[in-house]
């Protein structure tokens, strides 16, 4: 399988934060998931990934380029969209696209203006005025009329009513559809790659948990819930991020020890949130330990 997005043993060090050998593969064609708490380095990571932060060790390579030498080429071929704007809020999208055209070998301002047309954006109208969800569609139409092979989503969703996001769900399943491109998709949302994403990357503390098939992680892990009785020691050592309560507990468990559970521990598959939400309670016990 050809991947468009390679990164290898991707360290970066702040005084505060550290990416730590971070690793993974994008497919080409499909639509990954990037997900992580606040604080995870998904947005120190992507800014790596666009040479807008200077790796220390590690690589990563875009369509087989490499992300620092090969840059100005590789940008050709990449859209970005952000939580916010990132145009001047003042011009309006006719003054922008004469702005921008000029960088992109690709450019297609017949599609430009199709997708405003479509995304119902004012082409006179200034930037800045338009809602969070047409600001959002703004940034997709300029991404996408340069025929970007690989679009990187930063938080696009944050802030953006249920309509919105659907709307976006929507224009993101129609540009993969030829299978020629693909979607990395930053995003605290995890509803909405469990409809959209074939993979997930998990980051935690600057690390990955977990990188593969969307599929394969919904199959990973159930949360278990008991009274407080039940969970022994030794399955107590197999959960991650168990909580006693007064009258019961919870965890989350690998699947594979799903045979040791008793009748009186009731479980069910668990979500990408409560995988978030488990590793996190396991990272706070450990630090309290």
């Amino acid at each position: 399988m050809e991947n468009v997005l390679e990164i290898e043993g991707l360290c970066k060090h702040y005084p505060e934060f550290s990416l730590k050998d971070v690793s993974f593969a994008l497919p080409k064609g499909y639509i990954m998931g990037f997900v992580g708490q606040n604080g995870a380095g998904k947005t120190t990571t992507i800014r790596t990934i666009l040479n807008m932060a200077h790796m220390d060790s590690g690589s990563v390579k875009i369509f087989g380029l490499d992300s620092v030498k090969d840059d100005v080429k590789i940008k050709q071929d990449i859209g970005v969209v952000y939580d916010d704007l990132y145009f001047a809020s003042h011009l309006n999208a006719k003054q922008i696209e004469s702005q921008i055209k000029g960088f992109y070998a690709n450019w297609d301002s017949r599609q430009y203006y199709t997708y405003l047309e479509k995304f119902n954006l004012p082409k006179n109208k200034k930037v800045g005025s338009f809602s969070k969800g047409m600001k959002m569609k703004f940034m997709l139409a300029t991404a996408l009329s340069h025929n970007a092979k690989v679009l990187i989503l930063d938080e696009p969703t944050s802030g953006l009513d249920p309509v919105a996001r659907d709307e976006l769900l929507d224009i993101l399943a129609e540009y993969i559809q030829d299978e020629e491109r693909s979607i990395l998709f930053s995003t605290h949302i995890t509803a909405d790659l469990e409809r959209i994403a074939d993979y997930i990357t998990i980051l935690h503390d600057g690390k990955v948990f977990y990188s593969g098939t969307k599929d394969e992680l919904m199959e990973k892990y159930v949360v278990i819930k008991g009274a407080n009785e039940n969970l022994t020691k030794d399955l107590q050592e197999k959960t991650i991020g168990s909580h006693m309560y007064r009258n019961g507990f919870e965890a989350m468990l690998a699947k594979e020890y799903i045979n040791e559970l008793t009748p009186d521990i009731d479980y069910e598959k668990a979500s990408i949130d409560d995988i978030l939400v488990y590793i996190a309670k396991e990272a706070a016990h450990e630090k309290r330990n």
